[in-house]
């Protein structure tokens, strides 16, 4: 099979090549107007795929396309929303040339265009596939996984990459071109407008289990599932897309721009694009992890319905995820099942299925959420599904439904400096011991649990909560006026909790301070195992303890009914 990938070396282009690189089936065009950066990739690419540079302008697909005769032209080019009135000249020339034609594109109008081309891509026997990545092919997939139990009336999504992804100058110059102009999108049923880039929202991205984002700031993109979602579900009224790069400073400084260019009727900010662009990848800080969200509210059964998709890719594994799809359609059409002739969208193109099959053996981990019932144990309540796959003993103890105590033994460590011992003595914390007798006693309350824990005859205590806000599905725990916003995270039959954010009297407190230390619940020869270390930059260890509990069943009612 032999593929023609237009802008071959830029950012889409470049991660495609890379994950097709294993396949000896392929020999694979890298195209661009710089014959030595095509060159340069090329002699980078490892595996048994021959690479082959190609010097072209889109201009010139034509004459390539008779030359080389391709099965398969991609156009990992762009800005697909800046091509023009002849914006479909690649796609016209593949028709011409009866060869297979798919594209990056995230531009809302031009991947809904493309139908207009179906009988004619069908008479020439070719598939013309239009918008085959993670929008809209990622989220069409997953609303069609959740309409199979529930009538979607409304749809909220985002995608948050990581700062060190690395975002090409051609995206920026699609980003800076619609911020503060009209988007098209569906709002209370009808066809309507808004404003790119000026209106926003805020959420976390959480799978079940693992370590969430941090609340991200997302703003409304023009992408193509604002247009080619929609007609998939009759149900339907509202739809709306979001990106959340970081630094929020830089996305926030996007968002005035664009309001003012709205409200002013500036003309179009694309001259900033380099500007922008260079400074976006100079800010790189923070942790190296994106994300995903596709949000559902529709009817089951008569009654209302959330259900929420989440995405986490770690390190470098995330920036692959939109080259992923057309991935999978190559090696689908290398085994022997090619798409279906005919010009579309690509909102079919795939289904959660293959998406799944392509995170395994990577650091990319998605699940499902709804809203647990008031009622439900507070655990469950912010771990989602994952709860059910808590160690026997660690599930047993956090869903009380009536105050309940646990005894045990523990050893105490405690800080030596005079500032740890002081902060250990402000918060209760016990003094060190080897093996001291430990109780808990968790009383459910409303909205959360009070743990009274009792080292030895010293007693310290602590108000447990589910975060909201930029807290969301976080652990909150109160010790007097320190609260610590906990992330819950389940890794080799352990549960750890990890410090995200602390405040004192509701005033939030510097991350660098933020106490630190390896904190998990586990079982243990069939008890509840605790290890919990508290520690502070420059203060070093405050308090640490660690050891196991036994629950203390209830005493049995008397026959009389006497206590």
């Amino acid at each position: 099979m032999k593929l023609l990938v237009l802008g071959g070396y830029g950012v889409f282009g470049g991660r495609l090549a890379r994950l097709i690189s294993d396949m000896p089936e392929l020999e694979v065009l890298i195209c661009g107007r710089d014959p030595e950066r095509a060159a340069a990739f090329c002699a980078t690419c490892d595996g048994p795929a021959r690479f082959r540079p190609l010097r072209l302008d889109r201009a010139a697909i034509a004459q390539a396309l008779a030359v080389e005769r391709p099965d398969l032209v991609v156009d990992a080019s762009g800005p697909f929303q800046l091509y023009g009135e002849d914006c479909y000249g690649v796609v016209r020339a593949c028709i011409a040339a009866r060869t297979d034609y798919m594209d990056f594109a995230d531009g809302a109008d031009f991947v809904s265009g493309v139908s207009r081309f179906d009988a004619d891509a069908r008479a020439a026997g070719i598939h013309v596939l239009s918008g085959v990545s993670s929008f809209p092919v990622l989220t069409a997939a997953v609303l069609r996984r959740m309409a199979e139990t529930m009538e979607i009336v409304s749809v909220e999504g985002g995608i948050a990459p990581s700062p060190f992804a690395g975002i090409g100058l051609n995206v920026m110059r699609a980003v800076i071109g619609y911020a503060g102009a009209p988007v098209r999108l569906r709002r209370n049923g009808v066809t309507t407008e808004a404003i790119g880039l000026a209106e926003s929202m805020r959420y976390t991205i959480a799978v079940p289990g693992r370590l969430p984002l941090r609340n991200i700031h997302f703003s409304l993109v023009d992408v193509p599932d604002l247009q080619v979602i929609p007609p998939e579900h009759d149900t339907l009224k509202d739809i709306w897309m979001g990106a959340g790069p970081v630094p929020e400073v830089l996305h926030r400084a996007l968002n005035l721009l664009a309001r003012a260019r709205s409200t002013f009727g500036l003309p179009s900010m694309v001259p900033l694009a380099g500007l922008f662009y260079r400074v976006l990848n100079l800010m790189r800080f923070g942790e190296h992890r994106g994300g995903m969200f596709v949000q559902a509210r529709g009817i089951r059964d008569g009654q209302e319905v959330t259900q929420g998709w989440h995405l986490l890719a770690e390190g470098d594994d995330g920036p692959f995820i939109p080259s992923m799809a057309i991935e999978a359609i190559i090696r689908k059409s290398v085994a022997g099942a090619r798409p279906e002739p005919g010009a579309r969208p690509a909102t079919r193109a795939l289904e959660l299925d293959d998406y799944e099959r392509l995170f395994e053996g990577r650091t990319i981990y998605s699940g499902m959420r709804s809203p647990e019932p008031q009622t439900a144990p507070l655990y469950r309540k912010i771990l989602g599904t994952a709860f059910e796959a808590l160690p026997d003993r660690v599930r047993a103890l956090h869903q009380p439904t009536e105050t309940r105590e646990w005894t045990g033994h523990a050893r105490v460590r405690r800080g030596t400096g005079w500032g740890a011992n002081a902060i250990a003595r402000l918060l209760g914390f016990p003094g060190g011991a080897d093996r001291v007798p430990v109780s808990v006693v968790l009383s459910p309350r409303q909205g959360g649990e009070l743990w009274t824990r009792n080292f030895g005859g010293s007693n310290f205590s602590s108000i447990q909560e589910c975060g909201t806000g930029r807290n969301d599905h976080l652990l909150i725990e109160r010790f007097g006026p320190v609260s610590v916003a906990l992330a819950l995270v389940l890794a080799e039959d352990r549960l750890f909790l990890v410090p995200r954010s602390w405040s004192f009297l509701g005033i939030p407190l510097p991350r660098l301070l933020l106490p630190d230390g390896t904190s998990f619940e586990t079982e243990v020869d069939g008890k509840f195992r605790f290890d919990v270390e508290i520690s502070m930059p420059l203060l070093g260890l405050i308090v640490a303890y660690k050891g196991d509990l036994t629950e203390i069943e209830p005493a049995a009612p008397s026959p009389d009914g006497a206590a």
